[in-house]
């Protein structure tokens, strides 16, 4: 009977000893995995991506909301933003750096989206952040629609804006004031994310 015992347990023993090496990688073994192909990347490269959308909430005390979306036409992303329960106005249109709208305000979206380091301007400008997309003009109505189209942001690489946030501000972007065109708080906030 303790031989039966003791066979069982080291027949136990092995078999949970195999499986933690089984799920225990050795730092680097993974990357040594992808590279051989033995294993995808998590990171989508976003190659084949066509479409992105962001639907937008309003932030605390605010009413702004609508959709944004982002899609491939050859060389350029067209954009196509429509709004409503806005201010009549002019309204600073970016992408922020985080896609992370939990705090009340939207700060938690960070800044502009800008892995260049450069100025902010607008999105006819030379010198200006990746995520500078100008303004979107609202009607007596408080609704908007803005269509443009842009080269310097992308659904993959450094200038991808997969998973990063839009953000609609209270007043006008004047494209020149640093580091944010003086556009006031944030009316709106939303994460992009892939669309069908």
């Amino acid at each position: 009977m303790n031989g039966k015992i003791y066979f069982l347990s080291t027949g136990i023993f092995i078999v949970l000893l195999s499986l933690f090496q089984a799920c225990t990688n050795k730092p680097g073994q993974n990357q040594e995995r992808q590279e051989s192909g033995e294993i995808a990347t998590t990171h989508d490269t976003g190659q084949n991506i066509e479409k992105a959308i962001c639907v937008l909430y309003p932030t605390e005390g605010h009413e702004a909301r609508g959709t944004v979306t982002f899609t491939r036409n050859g060389s350029v992303i067209k954009i196509v933003a429509e709004l409503e329960g806005l201010t009549p106005g002019k309204h600073g249109f970016h992408i922020h750096e985080n896609g992370d709208c939990s705090a009340t305000d939207a700060t938690s979206a960070g800044g502009h989206f800008n892995p260049d380091d450069s100025d902010h301007g607008g999105p006819e400008h030379q010198e200006r952040h990746v995520g500078d997309l100008g303004n979107i003009e609202a009607g007596e109505d408080g609704s908007a629609r803005l269509e443009l189209e842009d080269s310097r942001i992308s659904f993959s690489g450094p200038n991808s804006i997969l998973g990063l946030a839009v953000i609609v501000h209270a007043g006008e972007d004047d494209l020149t004031s640093q580091p944010t065109g003086d556009a006031g708080g944030r009316v709106a906030c939303g994460v992009i994310g892939v669309a069908q």
